[in-house]
């Protein structure tokens, strides 16, 4: 696949053992999409930190792009008490409908909450490299966004078909970059790094850390459901009868999800990082941003266990 650089003009708690062989090593990090799963990014990020790896650059698509953006700002911390605080309603009401015939939200609302808390720097003087992955809606390629405001990059990369617009960057109709490359490992091929590390959002389904399973339990999660169900119900009228009857949000959330997952598999074969964390799909639903503290939770917790596993082969 022929892929475009915009901004550039270029075309194209472990054990002891485990950290003492794998600490102080610099790290490609590859952040995959996948909707509230990808909340699960800050937890790998906080066990990297955590046992002293360098993270030098950062590759991300949809809300890996989110991630991986803030951190790259250095304002992750920040951004994580925001996440966890989110209640359901707050999430709620971070939904800006749209009342244009080509998405459900516009998108703007969280966006420009984001950008009071977090700023919006040139992503060119940011300490750490990074890249955001987009789908040029005209022509299917795949666009590289490194250089120019953070959160249009940003933006541009979560504009999940339907859901969000598509979000216009040099005259170029962007779109959701989980649509061509959920695990974008290729922008971080020409890095001079020790090792590339892929959290791929995902993953088969599997039991979950005691943690999350206790948490979710205590969730209310169905009434939750409803009622962005109701919210999203109000505005299928546009799309006809038959989009109600098919349940219209689940439909577009779960092909994302197969989609997603067909794409990654082809990704992760062709470039084949040095370590990947898979994260299982029956971590949270698609929508679950309420749900940030387990999901961070359980990133820490595939993290250990993927890179302790790495670790204990490698000194076999």
């Amino acid at each position: 696949m022929t892929r475009h650089i915009l901004g550039k003009g270029v075309d194209e708690q472990a054990t002891l053992s485990p950290v003492c062989i794998m600490s102080g090593r610099t790290v490609s990090l590859v952040l995959g999409s996948g909707g509230a799963r990808g909340l699960a990014h800050i937890g790998v990020i906080q066990w990297l930190e955590h046992h002293g790896f360098d993270i030098r650059s950062i590759a991300g698509t949809s809300m890996g792009a989110l991630v991986g953006g803030i951190y790259a700002a250095g304002r992750l911390p920040l951004y994580t008490r925001w996440a966890t605080a989110l209640e359901r309603r707050d999430v709620i009401r971070l939904l800006d409908f749209s009342f244009s015939r080509n998405s459900l939200f516009k998108g703007e609302r969280v966006i420009g909450e984001l950008k009071v808390l977090i700023g919006n720097p040139d992503i060119g003087t940011l300490p750490v490299a990074f890249t955001a992955v987009a789908t040029d809606m005209d022509s299917g390629r795949e666009v590289w966004l490194n250089s120019g405001p953070l959160f249009d990059a940003i933006r541009a990369s979560m504009a999940i078909p339907t859901v969000f617009a598509p979000y216009t960057i040099q005259g170029r109709r962007l779109m959701d970059g989980g649509l061509v490359n959920p695990v974008p490992i290729a922008p971080t091929l020409a890095d001079n790094t020790d090792l590339t590390i892929a959290v791929n959002l995902n993953g088969e389904p599997r039991s979950l850390p005691p943690s999350v399973e206790q948490a979710d339990g205590r969730r209310d999660g169905g009434r939750y459901r409803e009622n962005i169900t109701k919210l999203i119900n109000e505005l299928q009228h546009r799309w006809g009868p038959e989009a109600e009857e098919s349940g219209f949000f689940d439909i577009v959330s779960r092909s994302m999800d197969i989609m997603q997952d067909l794409i990654s598999q082809f990704k992760l074969t062709a470039y084949a990082p040095d370590i990947t964390v898979d994260i299982p799909r029956n971590v949270c639903s698609f929508y679950e941003f309420h749900r940030a503290s387990e999901v961070i939770e359980a990133g820490r917790y595939y993290a250990r266990q993927s890179l302790r596993d790495l670790a204990e082969e490698g000194s076999e």
